[in-house]
């Protein structure tokens, strides 16, 4: 089973991860991957919409068809200057010295010492993008506690205090800068559509799986008050049918808890914002429920 899969009875998860600076610091950081399980992945791409309006006056001659007309959405992210890049498989080093400039996060430092970093995003972006969780790619950000509940009579709730174990990943989210981002995402774009290709999809397709997968992450209701759950054999499953009916990534963000996860939420919108995806095509900020 997964070990972020942290609705198990008795889970145990991984090793710890060192206290998340103070959110007053405001460091600059770019989480890829990581925040896309929370979000971590960011940019819209092109999509083509056309439409067709046949005329209602018929002749002799046939029928007359309006001309097609089409909307073209520009790649988002910011104009940076080009830089030379490795090959795909030799993109860590780099990768490491473009974020570890940005932030001293013991977070994002316990990404960095994972292989195959570019990889990850892309595979990252496909599972959010789709529905399901990222989680077995970002291991190294396991909780260091295990999910508890609390029972009251027949009632079992999630307990408050297993919110707090996602707390370091959502100061990570609140310290990151939205342009700088943008800005690495636009450096290393050529290597991430190449890695998001490998997965069996066409280069050019990734922005539009970020923003698919943006658009998931922010669909995510925000839950304040208790969450009930139904005891399952080795696990547990949401009382509420709504929320049981979400994707896994979206549980998996739900999971974080109403507070960080109002604080992810609000950086991938602000990160939205910077790569340039219009508000109108993001769902509005969730109301508590």
């Amino acid at each position: 089973m997964d070990p972020l899969d942290d609705f198990r009875h008795g889970a145990d998860e991984a090793p710890p991860i060192e206290p998340e600076p103070p959110r007053a610091s405001r460091a600059p950081l770019w989480i890829t991957a990581a925040l896309l399980l929370l979000a971590a992945a960011i940019v819209a791409g092109v999509w083509y919409v056309r439409s067709r309006a046949a005329n209602a006056a018929r002749t002799g001659a046939g029928q007359s068809i309006a001309p097609v007309q089409s909307e073209v959405r520009e790649p988002l992210g910011p104009a940076v200057e080009p830089i030379e890049l490795p090959p795909l498989v030799l993109t860590d080093p780099l990768v490491r010295e473009l974020l570890g400039k940005l932030s001293s996060s013991p977070t994002l430092a316990a990404w960095l010492a994972t292989d195959g970093l570019i990889r990850a995003f892309a595979v990252s972006v496909e599972n959010v993008a789709d529905g399901m969780s990222p989680a077995k790619h970002l291991r190294v950000l396991a909780p260091r506690a295990p999910f508890k509940t609390v029972t009251e009579g027949r009632t079992i709730t999630i307990d408050p205090a297993s919110y707090s174990r996602y707390d370091g990943i959502a100061n990570a989210a609140a310290s990151m800068d939205p342009a700088g981002l943008a800005r690495v995402y636009s450096m290393l774009k050529p290597r991430l559509a190449e890695a998001y290709a490998e997965l069996g999809h066409s280069g050019s397709e990734l922005d539009t799986a970020v923003e698919r997968a943006i658009v998931r992450l922010l669909q995510t209701p925000v839950v304040d008050g208790p969450v009930t759950l139904r005891s399952r054999v080795l696990s547990f499953k949401y009382e509420r049918e709504d929320l049981e009916a979400l994707t896994a990534a979206q549980k998996q963000l739900l999971r974080l808890g109403p507070r960080n996860q109002r604080i992810v939420q609000d950086e991938i919108r602000a990160i939205a914002r910077e790569l340039g995806i219009p508000s109108g095509r993001l769902p509005p900020r969730q109301a508590a429920q």
